[in-house]
């Protein structure tokens, strides 16, 4: 959610569709990145500083271990102030802070061409248990992260933790909600997109301008850069594992596959920065080499299961996706919004998740995923009109993956959205036509973590929605993150709140809380 296009016209191929089709063939090809020491190779490395600005992360936990990260960076906002020299990295995991009980230790290789970042997948481990993990490079040790792994596939846990949050514009003010989700007993934070922000503005903390449009490797790098470098953010990537997916602006607002939302922008140029973006992002984010970047495509739709508790699906709803129908904006839902061609998933991520879904052995089923998958009609009266950049644009898509929901009896799935920087609770309904369609999920929807400013205001559109779409059982404009709980009966949210953004320090409020009950889809107040 952010900048549309002005344009009400679908967007247009800059060159011939066979030309393009056979560029994209060769950009394809462009062979991956060679993780080997080949060259330099810095055996005793000096820093000009603390290699370590970025901290330590984890992520992807699965039962028998998970991926640790870092960066080495000692100048972060020029261009990171490495040689251009391969450096090993000793990692450490031990099951006490002191490193007392070191259980699993070795070498990695920080190399230049992926800006010096590390991605360690530790295995060997005891499920469903906290670790501790730290970096030494040349004479420097890294914090001290924390992690956990995921339970066995077999095993009922008592209870799941896990906070949701998106939509981290820095310039909008103060990450205030990262302090707070530090102090919960979490055992997984999920962010669903929209982690950086490719375009500049004016910087609501007192900093100077964070830059204009990014679109370089270099761009990008410094983007995160300046992200990475918020003390909040780095914390809660140390104290827990994440779960992360992107949505748009960590490449290019609302861009849908191969299409830009700006005009004019050849394929070429469009790939290219593609290609920038989300080999940017996998340097950054603690990710499994599953999903190391193959030029302009990245594979990050992924499962993670919590036991027989808890399955995460992890969606990606932009790179397979087919343009946005009507010229985007919000638009009825005819015409193409109900092209049985159209696809949020694209085939090969749909088919994945159905099988997903269906071999899934565990009591909730959570779609990590994007953008609102309830049709939320924001018209007035007769005058029906949906986003075209949601599920609502795709109809035909959305109905064939609530119908299989219904049909497949699939257990429990809750589908976590973010991009709107607002709350809702939907009810998912297998026809939003009959009052009377039985219910096949339910939707929760996490608010921004500061984009579009402190929030809390009244949005008459959205007020309106919400008292005009039955499915919607609670609206919220604040900034903040979702708190969930989840047992083998229940699952409780709690939409934890931030009064304001534009200072740090904010306290932190409950605005509400939901609980689904297991076998009865839907939400009711707790």
């Amino acid at each position: 959610m952010a900048h549309h296009r002005k344009s009400s016209q679908p967007r247009q191929y800059g060159i011939a569709r066979r030309d393009f089709l056979s560029y994209i063939a060769a950009v394809s090809a462009i062979p991956t990145i060679a993780l080997r020491a080949e060259g330099q190779v810095a055996q005793r490395p000096r820093f000009g500083g603390n290699p370590f600005t970025f901290g330590v992360a984890s992520g992807d936990p699965e039962p028998n271990g998970v991926v640790l990260w870092t960066r080495l960076a000692p100048d972060p906002l020029q261009g990171g102030g490495m040689p251009n020299d391969a450096v090993p990295t000793r990692w450490e995991v031990a099951d006490d802070e002191a490193f007392a009980n070191v259980v699993q230790s070795g070498v990695a290789w920080a190399m230049p061409q992926l800006g010096h970042s590390v991605h360690v997948e530790v295995d060997g481990l005891e499920p469903h248990r906290w670790y501790f993990y730290r970096f030494h490079a040349g004479d420097e040790t890294s914090p001290v992260g924390r992690t956990r792994t995921a339970p066995a596939d077999d095993a009922m846990p008592d209870c799941l933790k896990f906070a949701f949050t998106s939509c981290q514009h820095f310039e909008s003010g103060y990450f205030n909600g990262y302090p707070h989700m530090q102090k919960e007993d979490l055992d997984l934070v999920v962010h669903l997109g929209d982690y950086i922000y490719e375009y500049g503005g004016v910087d609501k903390r007192p900093r100077k301008h964070i830059g204009g449009e990014v679109k370089s490797l270099d761009d990008y790098r410094i983007r995160y850069s300046q992200y990475r470098l918020d003390e909040t953010l780095q914390e809660t990537h140390r104290l827990f594992p994440w779960l992360v997916t992107w949505d748009d602006h960590e490449f290019d607002n609302n861009y849908a596959n191969l299409v830009s939302e700006e005009e004019g922008i050849s394929p070429e140029a469009f790939l290219a920065r593609r290609m920038n973006a989300y080999q940017t992002y996998y340097e950054f984010m603690p990710l499994r080499r599953r999903s190391f970047p193959q030029g302009p495509h990245m594979k990050l739709y992924r499962g993670c299961q919590y036991g027989r508790l808890a399955n995460f699906h992890v969606l990606d709803t932009r790179q397979y996706r087919t343009d946005q129908p009507n010229g985007d904006h919000q638009k009825p839902m005819i015409g193409k919004a109900l092209d049985p061609q159209a696809t949020m998933l694209g085939a090969k991520q749909e088919h994945w998740l159905m099988s997903s879904l269906l071999s899934s052995p565990s009591t909730w089923n959570v779609l990590a995923q994007q953008v609102m998958m309830a049709p939320l009609n924001r018209g007035e009266g007769e005058y029906r009109r949906y986003s075209m950049d949601q599920w609502p644009g795709y109809e035909i898509s959305r109905r064939r993956l609530l119908r299989f929901f219904h049909e497949r009896n699939v257990p429990n799935p809750v589908v976590l959205t973010g991009d709107i920087h607002l709350n809702w609770v939907n009810d998912l309904q297998l026809d939003f036509q009959d009052p009377k369609s039985p219910l096949v999920g339910t939707e929760l929807v996490g608010t921004s973590m500061t984009s579009s400013g402190n929030g809390g205001n009244h949005i008459p559109e959205y007020e309106r929605a919400a008292a005009q779409n039955d499915f919607v059982r609670w609206y919220n404009s604040n900034r903040g993150y979702v708190s969930c709980e989840l047992t083998p009966q229940t699952w409780t949210s709690h939409f934890r709140v931030t009064p304001y953004v534009d200072k740090p320090g904010a306290p932190i409020l409950t605005k509400a809380s939901f609980v689904i009950e297991n076998g009865q889809p839907g939400a009711k107040p707790a």
